[in-house]
């Protein structure tokens, strides 16, 4: 799905290429790890089901978030990793991270992180 070109502000368009309920975790984690083959998202992400994350995949590297890299191999090998683009985000993703921490604190939310 390739990003509409009218938005009404900055902001609508940052949830239009980040929004949902998976993107920012997979942002998240390539920012994490740098790079990461499928298995290994899956294996981050257990309640994902493997159509949404290429769905997800597909849809961030169309925009420029997120880069494929295809080894020519047997038997071949994908990872992926952050775009410029997709890298710009970390100070964001970090600030998210942070709040969420101190919102669940506040709230006594348990969060189980791996």
């Amino acid at each position: 799905m390739m990003i509409q070109s009218n938005f009404n502000c900055p902001f609508e368009l940052t949830l239009e290429l980040i929004g949902g309920k998976w993107k920012g975790l997979i942002l998240w984690h390539l920012h994490d790890k740098e790079v990461l083959r499928n298995g290994e998202m899956l294996r981050l992400m257990p309640k994902i089901t493997q159509k949404m994350l290429t769905q997800q995949l597909r849809e961030m590297e169309e925009n420029g978030l997120v880069k494929r890299v295809i080894y020519e191999q047997i038997p071949p090998k994908v990872e992926y990793s952050l775009t410029e683009h997709g890298k710009a985000l970390r100070p964001i993703l970090k600030m998210m991270i942070v709040w969420g921490l101190d919102y669940a604190q506040n709230k006594n939310i348990t969060i189980a992180c791996g």
